[in-house]
C-alpha cells in the first residue's frame, strides 16, 4: 500500500512521480508540451461509492470549476451488465470508453478549470482489467478493447492533478447500500474487493500527474472545519 498508509489514517498524502515519467519517456512529449497554463484539469478517482461525485460537487461550490460526471445514467448496457457481467462486459466497456473519449475531447477543448468524476484510465486499468482477469471478458474482446484504449489514450491530455479517494471495502459497501441505486444493490462484495485491489496497484505506479490520496471514509470536509481546511489547502496548490 502506498507509503504504508493505514485505513485508520486521516493523513492526506501527496506524491509526484512526473519527473520519473519524463526520464522514462512514458508520456508522449506532446502531452507535456501542449498543456495550457491558464487552465487546470483535476481528476477524481476511486472505487464505486468512494465519494467521487460528492467531492466534485463540493469543490465546484468552492471554486470556479466546471464538472464532468461519469455517464452512468446514459449507459444503455449498465443494468444488463450488473445482471450478467460475462454477457454484457464488452458492450458496456466499449460504451464507457467511447463516451469517456468524447468527454475528454470536450474537456481538453475547454479554456477554464475542469474537474472530472472518474477517468478513462480507470475504465481500462481497473474495470476492464478486472473483467478480463475474472473471465468475464474473453481474450478476443479484451485485446480488441485494449487496442482501442491504447489508441485513444495517446490523443488526450492527462490531468494536472489526480485525486484518489482511498476507501476500505466495508465503507464503500455501506455507502452503496445507503444511496439505494437499484442497479447497484446486488453488486457482490468480492467484486468491490477486486476493484479495490486493482485501484491500489494502479495508484502505486501512477505517474501521469501529481497525485493526492484522500482517506475519504475518515474525512468530513463538509462539516468538519479542520478536514475542510486540510483538503482545500492541499488542492489549492494545484489550481
Amino acid at each position: 500500500m502506498l507509503l504504508s498508509q493505514s485505513f485508520d489514517s486521516r493523513q492526506i498524502i501527496e506524491v509526484d512521480r512526473t519527473r520519473q515519467a519524463a526520464r522514462d519517456k512514458s508520456l508522449p512529449a506532446w502531452q507535456v508540451a501542449d498543456r495550457d497554463p491558464s487552465r487546470r484539469y483535476i481528476a477524481v478517482a476511486g472505487n464505486i461509492g468512494a465519494g467521487k461525485s460528492s467531492l466534485v460537487e463540493f469543490l465546484c461550490h468552492r471554486y470556479d470549476i466546471k464538472p464532468f460526471f461519469e455517464p452512468n445514467e446514459e449507459n444503455p448496457y449498465l443494468e444488463d451488465f450488473y445482471g450478467d457481467m460475462k454477457k454484457w462486459s464488452f458492450a458496456s466497456q466499449i460504451y464507457f470508453l467511447t463516451a469517456k473519449f468524447r468527454l475528454h475531447l470536450e474537456l481538453d477543448a475547454t479554456k477554464f478549470n475542469v474537474i472530472q468524476d472518474r477517468t478513462i484510465w480507470e475504465d481500462a486499468e481497473i474495470f476492464a482489467e478486472n473483467l478480463y482477469l475474472t473471465g468475464k471478458m474473453d481474450e478476443r474482446d479484451y485485446q480488441t478493447y485494449r487496442g482501442l484504449y491504447d489508441a485513444v489514450k495517446t490523443q488526450i491530455q492527462p490531468p494536472d492533478l489526480m485525486i484518489y479517494l482511498r476507501c476500505p471495502v466495508k465503507a464503500v459497501r455501506k455507502r452503496i447500500r445507503s444511496r439505494g441505486r437499484e442497479m447497484e444493490k446486488n453488486i457482490p462484495i468480492a467484486y468491490l474487493r477486486r476493484l479495490h485491489k486493482l485501484y491500489e496497484g494502479w495508484i502505486e505506479d501512477y505517474r501521469l500527474s501529481p497525485l493526492v490520496i484522500v482517506p475519504s471514509h475518515n474525512l468530513d470536509y463538509v462539516t468538519d472545519l479542520v478536514d475542510c481546511h486540510n483538503i482545500l489547502t492541499t488542492i489549492e496548490k494545484y489550481l
